[in-house]
């Protein structure tokens, strides 16, 4: 009962290569389709490529492009999730995930947390997002988009799930050795994911890409995870290009949620407060002045 059947699509892009890399997402579509697949979700810049720089306003669109047009059309009553470089409102540029059905984008999330460490430096290039919004794949299932460092602010991702998110829906670009070279990235993501499933009773999809481009060797390894308890249900292949596809149970969601009841409890009004009351202080607030008390 409310089965819904996802799609990863685990690919390496060709730097800059819209046309090429449109068709890649159309095959990867069709054989989605085939399966019967109802949301399938791609890497993060999956249309472009990533470690563009100066050279993403020469790959930069928008949503009248003829390449998301044709995957939009292509997609039909599937929704797939595609990454690109954005020309946004007010001339802006922005790294932008579509979910893209029956011709149309049904959906957008612009990334709001650009990594500035390590070897990543996107704030150079991209302007932020403003806003985290979920949106219904079908019901019951709704969704929010992160796109990968977004995963690495937690208050993003307890958002999403207050907001009434029922699955989420991760694009990644991660790379080997970006934050130092003793951090693993691998490790790391699957750590956090584990715990974000289980401690949300939540499936997540993410799409990492492989490859290597401009000093990057991406690390491939895309996951879905299921509730109870971060259940990990498939792995993709660390090296070549791949294609997940797994059934995910509504009611899966429903006793994860009963056994933990993280959303149920988790107590906005005493979260605004206090978000409230830290952004009315000068400088950090000393634990020790009476009125911190109150």
């Amino acid at each position: 009962m409310h089965k819904l059947r996802v799609g990863v699509a685990q690919i390496n892009p060709k730097f800059g290569d819209l046309d090429r890399n449109a068709e890649k997402h159309i095959e990867y579509i069709r054989e989605a389709k085939k399966e019967k697949v109802d949301v399938l979700l791609f890497p993060e810049l999956s249309l472009s490529g990533y470690n563009l720089k100066q050279k993403a306003l020469g790959v930069a669109i928008d949503y009248n492009d003829k390449r998301l047009i044709e995957i939009a059309n292509e997609s039909e009553k599937m929704i797939s999730v595609v990454g690109f470089i954005e020309l946004g409102f007010a001339a802006q540029i922005h790294n932008t995930a579509v979910a893209l059905r029956h011709g149309y984008p049904a959906y957008i999330h612009r990334k709001l947390n650009l990594p500035n460490y390590g070897l990543l430096d996107e704030g150079k290039t991209y302007t932020a997002g403003r806003h985290l919004e979920t949106f219904s794949i079908q019901p019951p299932w709704h969704t929010s988009v992160l796109i990968c460092s977004d995963v690495w602010n937690p208050a993003l991702v307890h958002l999403s799930v207050v907001s009434g998110a029922t699955i989420l829906m991760i694009p990644t670009n991660s790379a080997q050795f970006t934050v130092s070279t003793d951090f693993s990235n691998p490790d790391s993501w699957y750590m956090i994911l584990e715990f974000y499933s289980m401690i949300y009773g939540i499936p997540i999809i993410m799409a990492n890409r492989v490859g290597k481009e401009g000093g990057y060797e991406f690390w491939g390894g895309s996951k879905i995870i299921s509730p109870p308890g971060g259940k990990v249900d498939m792995v993709a292949s660390e090296n070549d290009e791949d294609l997940l596809i797994s059934d995910l149970m509504y009611m899966d969601v429903v006793r994860a949620r009963a056994k933990l009841p993280t959303v149920r409890d988790s107590n906005l009004d005493l979260v605004q407060r206090e978000i409230n009351r830290l952004a009315d202080s000068i400088g950090y607030p000393n634990v020790f002045r009476r009125d911190t008390l109150k």
